[in-house]
């Protein structure tokens, strides 16, 4: 039986005969909602304060004395106020994170404290005063009891004409003061989410949970959007996402494959969205040349069921600067239906949200051939079949945009009741904390065409746990980064935080790299590299790394540099417009590969290999391999020895000197000379055709030995080279000053001479 079905069937049979009266809201994803929450606030038990008076009853006071006072200011005490009532209640879900709404657990998501203003004046228990209408009555009030006290004749005299000024001496009613507009307060950990950037993370869902989400779904055509980052892509994906979520399965590249196919009387299809694209380019046209790229790179992290799909379904998009947001927007209206929001935590899917629903177009009229769904969630009946709830019809457009009836809620339900559609709605809090949404938004749209739906994310990464609170929130990546280029020599490392070590292996070339990370990379030699990451080093360096992380580093992986990137770091040399030469011809290759940290960015690595080292081996003998162990157990050793041997087994002539008395002669001492690496003289031969080539290897080191994954190269360095602009090319170069120094050069000697 389906899974889903049966977590139905589960949640049917532990019903209870009886249930109370008052409303019972579903209990959503997360572990930590499992309590019974309070919605009922029409009689708060919490002491409520008495409201002050209402301006009004001061500004009577003000008008009854002749000289204003403090005590003026303040009604009678003498007749008690009566405990304010409030006049509507709180929302069922906070709009921010979507938790239920209750009064009791302050240290969980969906706490409103009904001491707050905001809160209070959605209550209706204080009426809202601007302090900018107080601060004009004032002036007011001043201005008119300062024109009271002078004489007409005395006004007359300074000019001013008494006849206009007459309507203001007069009496004239108070305005009513205009109430803003009623607007959902969030709760309190939204509130500090986004006024102070405090808060904790909550138990991420897991993906049978989302299953379970989507197999409630009262809509007959959904479409899931799997939420990639580009920060770290492709390592956001969900691995066998279809497998796991029961879609329906992408359409291959054969001709006869099907556009569409119904499960369960629904047709659920998929797409991926890249987001954050702004941080991969400075300029949209670059962005969309790298559309090729993405594509290629996520049909490699789909594995073998990648090889075949057509992935026209890849969008890469930017909320912060508005790429594509527009078409994916009509897109969405276009398909109608529910849209839901799936992916992990931190991938943009909040922020993505706000910038691609379709926002004020209540006023849509629905064709009279508009396919009609039913707004009421389904349930699964014992006999395991699916059918919708009373009062729906998916024949009859007349129940288009009829929300779930309160009493009828199911408390083991995962999908929440659909909020009450409005031309512009509340969006759903975008915050750097992972794990800000609590259970599912969803927003409707189009006078019932459809909704959108925004989920938990699952959890992406445990990587924050190894670092010190105060520099968690350094992790992730807020804006395009242009790294520095640092070479890495032989005996040298890359060290990220003290939390990733990248070391290539010696012997081999000198590499180069950019850190696309928004950690501050440090380059050091490997001994100090592995000793502050293993959190021994007596140096005083501060780092981000917690405290006992040094007792978990482990390697993560040896990622070879396996990717050709010689025509694209060559320049001219390969440009057809310049030398225009073949990569073939060439006596080198540039390989390179990118390093990926999970969350937090990617380093690139490259190295220039000479083209005989790369595709020839070696050929040592078996004996001559134990015997170049056993004579040379390292590889340094002093020129002045050898050269000493070689002067004794040499006749000596009275003409020439040998080496050792040359440098003796010169007065240099031959045991002082700087050592040098001597690589054995051996035979080369080519590698054989099923061999791998002789790639140059990094290692990385991480924490538990995860975090790290590698892809192909995207070349963010020359992608991110400042612009030239058409005036730069036209501008005239520098004129070379070679000739003018030569010239003063002369000069001097000609003086000096």
């Amino acid at each position: 039986m389906h899974r889903a079905i049966s977590t139905k069937w589960l949640g049917s049979s532990l019903r209870t005969a009886e249930r109370s009266s008052s409303l019972q809201l579903p209990i959503f994803l997360c572990p930590a909602f499992g309590n019974r929450h309070n919605h009922n606030l029409s009689r708060p038990r919490t002491t409520l304060r008495t409201p002050p008076p209402s301006w009004k009853a001061q500004r009577r006071c003000v008008q009854t004395q002749a000289e204003p006072t403090d005590s003026a200011l303040i009604e009678p005490s003498g007749v008690p106020e009566p405990d304010p009532v409030p006049i509507r209640d709180l929302p069922t879900q906070c709009t921010g994170c979507g938790a239920l709404s209750q009064t009791f657990a302050s240290d969980q998501p969906g706490y409103y404290d009904l001491g707050r203003k905001a809160v209070r004046w959605y209550l209706g228990l204080e009426k809202s005063r601007s302090k900018r209408a107080i601060r004009d009555r004032e002036e007011e009030g001043v201005y008119q009891d300062v024109l009271r006290k002078f004489d007409e004749a005395e006004i007359e005299k300074l000019g001013l004409d008494v006849e206009d000024i007459a309507p203001t001496l007069a009496a004239q009613p108070e305005p009513e003061p205009q109430e803003r507009p009623l607007k959902v307060p969030l709760c309190d950990r939204c509130h500090n989410l986004m006024h102070h950037q405090t808060g904790n993370s909550i138990f991420h869902p897991t993906m049978d949970s989302i299953r379970d989400t989507l197999a409630e779904s009262p809509y007959k055509y959904n479409h899931v959007y799997h939420v990639l980052d580009a920060a770290d892509f492709p390592m956001s994906l969900l691995p066998q996402i279809h497998q796991l979520l029961d879609l329906m399965p992408l359409r291959t590249k054969n001709r006869r494959a099907k556009a569409g196919k119904f499960f369960h009387n629904q047709k659920t299809e998929m797409s991926f969205i890249i987001t954050r694209a702004d941080l991969l380019g400075p300029i949209k046209f670059r962005v969309d040349r790298l559309m090729p790229y993405l594509r290629e790179v996520l049909r490699d992290a789909l594995g073998r069921a990648g090889r075949e799909l057509r992935l026209g379904n890849v969008h890469c998009v930017s909320a912060r600067r508005s790429w594509w947001t527009k078409e994916l927007k009509e897109d969405i209206w276009k398909r109608g239906g529910a849209g839901w929001m799936v992916g992990k935590v931190n991938v943009g899917k909040s922020q993505l949200f706000e910038a691609v629903f379709p926002k004020g177009r209540m006023d849509w009229n629905p064709s009279r051939h508009q396919i009609a769904i039913d707004m009421y969630g389904k349930e699964v009946t014992n006999t395991g079949s699916t059918s919708a709830r009373a009062g729906g019809s998916e024949e009859s457009g007349d129940d288009l945009g009829v929300k779930m009836d309160e009493q009828d809620l199911d408390e083991l339900a995962l999908l929440p009741p659909a909020a009450p559609e409005s031309q512009y709605p509340a969006m759903p809090l975008v915050s750097d904390l992972p794990g800000t949404t609590a259970s599912p938004i969803r927003v409707p749209f189009g006078n019932g065409r459809g909704e959108l739906i925004d989920l938990p994310g699952v959890e992406r990464t445990g990587l924050e746990k190894y670092v010190k609170p105060d520099h968690r929130s350094s992790l992730l990546m807020r804006s395009r980064i242009v790294p520095e280029q640092m070479v890495v020599k032989q005996g040298k490392s890359i060290l990220l935080g003290g939390l990733i070590r990248i070391t290539p292996r010696v012997p081999g070339p000198i590499v180069l790299s950019y850190a696309f990370t928004p950690i501050q990379p440090h380059l050091t030699a490997t001994e100090k590299a592995d000793e502050l990451q293993r959190q021994v080093s007596e140096l005083n360096i501060d780092t981000i790394t917690a405290t006992g992380t040094g007792e978990t580093i482990k390697l993560a992986g040896s990622y070879p540099l396996k990717w050709d990137v010689t025509k694209e770091r060559s320049g001219p040399l390969t440009r057809r417009d310049a030398v225009g030469l073949k990569v073939n011809h060439l006596p080198y290759r540039v390989l390179a590969t990118d390093i990926l940290i999970e969350g937090v960015g990617w380093v690139e690595v490259v190295a220039q290999v000479r083209k005989k080292d790369l595709f020839t081996r070696p050929a040592v003998a078996e004996e001559d391999l134990s015997r170049m162990e056993s004579e040379s157990s390292s590889p340094w050793a002093q020129t002045g020895a050898k050269a000493e041997a070689a002067a004794e087994a040499e006749p000596k002539t009275t003409t020439a000197l040998s080496a050792l008395e040359r440098l003796e002669a010169i007065g240099e001492d031959p045991s002082r000379r700087q050592k040098t690496y001597v690589p054995p003289r051996v035979a080369a031969v080519p590698i054989k055709p099923g061999d791998e080539p002789n790639w140059p290897i990094v290692d990385v080191y991480s924490p538990e030995g995860r975090f790290i994954g590698c892809r192909k190269p995207m070349n963010g360095w020359l992608l991110n080279k400042p612009l030239v602009t058409a005036a730069q090319q036209r501008k005239r170069p520098r004129k070379s000053m070679k000739g003018q120094k030569k010239l003063e050069k002369k000069i001097r000697r000609e003086q000096t001479g």
